[in-house]
């Protein structure tokens, strides 16, 4: 979701341990790292008597019991998933000696790092577990091989876009994997072998990312249903987008508000928290009682929802509507964790854009203006159908690329289309508020954009829907799909175009392709 790194908590502690006292430590008061000032017995001692490999192990994470929202979510406990990682190392590899550490951000990371330049160490492996720790680029930095590993719906985030940054840039010896298989992660590990054989840190990343492609399944059968998804043309579509405007509450991106007049005729206005307040602070109680008990009715689970907390929630989609009608407007994008996490708003708005959404209108996360932008253009084109803004993961173990977010539609095909179980669960990464899983439906064509007005670009991919995951780390609603191409393309885009995304249902690359060509724009296919 567009979050920005929070302030990392500092260490108190630098002194690298032996595993058991190192796992021990992460449950006191150890809260954010551990670092070496000289190297002990590693927890991969026992084994060949040639020279073991020296491997650092660094997690790049806030604390060891997770003390803020964010990805994956408050109050999630990293420690057994990191024995599980080092347990799993130690029984694969007792040629190898590794050595743990935590990060919380580069400051942390260089410590570690400048102790480890004069114990010998080998090789790194850094392991993603929040999304925006920044320590994998002080790592790198060293110049040694490095496998930059994501924890999956904890730090696809950052893993995602450091890894496009890094291949853009052209780092030769950070290798990445992304896959829900620890045999993926494992095997890649092997490849710090290749260093006995007189291999470079480049060569040996490169097994690393070769070994990510050969380990990726082939693509399945990519025949979807049908679907009569309107798409109108390129002209009708921007006529509608011209009477459309966006609310943009609590926020803004510079730049992309006057590319949205000046290429599209697409108004944005800015509007106050206390707005947005005085509008919730008016909201029918009485109405908004019914909202909420319809919602709960409709709903196929609620979960670790009170009524009063829905009821909050029908006050501010009350709210909403009540902006969209002052202002002329038939979208909002509201600054909601900054909101929320502040103090600025009183209820979180996800169950009224999930509202807006499934009428015809735009409820967009996250104040994030382009992606609003992106629901109103092809919502446009497609008479209706509802965008889904999401924060995208990739495991390349199944061959997809999983959307996630805490607010979706549930018709999918439009206000008029049919209707696909919901559940009202908390939002995810501080467990408050309410706000929605839906399961959409499988075998169906999905699109995916952003659009890029300042730099008069689209960015387009396709892919199959084929489930729903109900993991219980980050966000609520997670749309799994197969996507229509190179799934090692889909790795490229993200250091430029950012994590979100916007989905829809419905085949629209013709549209897509016409509307880019009428108005002159480039479109970079991403997988």
């Amino acid at each position: 979701m567009l979050r920005t790194s929070l302030r990392a908590i500092p260490f108190r502690c630098h002194c690298c341990l032996s595993r058991r006292r190192f796992l021990a430590a992460c449950g006191t008061a150890c809260a954010a790292g551990l670092a070496s000032s000289a190297l002990p017995k590693a927890f991969g001692e026992s084994g060949a008597q040639e020279r073991r490999l020296k491997i650092r192990v660094m997690y790049s994470l806030h604390a060891p019991v997770q003390d803020r929202p964010d990805w994956p979510n408050i109050g999630f406990d990293f420690r057994p998933v990191m024995q599980k990682i080092e347990t799993a190392l130690r029984e694969a590899y007792p040629d190898m000696e590794f050595f743990p550490a935590m990060a919380s951000g580069p400051e942390q990371a260089k410590k570690i790092v400048d102790e480890d330049n004069t114990a010998g160490i080998d090789g790194y492996i850094v392991w993603q577990m929040n999304c925006w720790n920044r320590v994998v680029q002080t790592v790198a930095e060293t110049g040694k091989p490095c496998l930059y590993v994501d924890f999956l719906f904890a730090g696809s985030g950052g893993f995602l876009v450091y890894t496009a940054g890094f291949m853009r840039q052209g780092q030769e010896n950070v290798g990445a994997m992304c896959s829900s298989k620890m045999e993926d992660f494992l095997a890649a590990v092997g490849c710090f072998r290749k260093l006995r054989e007189g291999a470079s840190a480049a060569q040996v990343a490169a097994a690393m990312n070769r070994l990510r492609v050969e380990r990726t399944p082939a693509p399945g059968d990519l025949t979807c249903k049908a679907d009569s998804c309107t798409v109108l043309s390129p002209d009708e579509t921007l006529r509608r987008v011209r009477d459309a405007k966006i609310l943009a509450v609590g926020g803004g991106w510079p730049g992309i508000v006057e590319a949205l007049d000046k290429e599209l005729g697409l108004k944005v206005v800015r509007v106050e928290f206390q707005e947005l307040n005085q509008a919730y602070d008016q909201a029918d109680k009485d109405q908004a009682r019914e909202i909420a008990s319809n919602w709960q009715k409709s709903a196929a689970r609620v979960a670790d929802v009170t009524f009063e907390t829905l009821v909050d929630s029908a006050r501010m989609y009350l709210a909403e509507k009540a902006l969209l009608k002052r202002h002329g407007a038939n979208a909002i994008t509201i600054n909601c964790l900054g909101g929320f996490y502040g103090g600025h708003i009183q209820a979180y708005p996800c169950m009224g854009f999930h509202e807006l959404n499934n009428s015809g209108l735009i409820g967009g996360c996250e104040c994030d203006i382009r992606s609003a932008a992106t629901m109103v253009v092809f919502t446009a084109m497609t008479e209706g159908r509802p965008g889904f803004i999401s924060d995208p993961v990739i495991d390349i173990a199944t061959r997809q690329i999983i959307y996630a977010h805490c607010v979706a539609a549930n018709r999918v095909f439009g206000p008029n289309g049919p209707a696909n179980p919901f559940e009202i669960l908390t939002h995810s990464e501080d467990r408050k508020g309410a706000a929605v899983r839906s399961l959409m439906p499988e075998g169906y064509m999905t699109t995916t954009l952003e659009i890029a007005p300042e730099r008069k670009e689209i960015l387009f991919h396709q892919a199959k829907s084929v489930g729903n995951s109900l993991e219980d780390r980050a966000c609520r609603t997670k749309l799994c799909a197969e996507p229509v191409g190179d799934l090692e393309k889909l790795m490229r885009e993200w250091d430029r175009w950012g994590w979100h995304r916007v989905t829809f249902y419905g085949d629209l690359k013709e549209g897509v392709f016409a509307l880019a060509d009428r108005l002159g724009w480039k479109v970079t296919v991403e997988a």
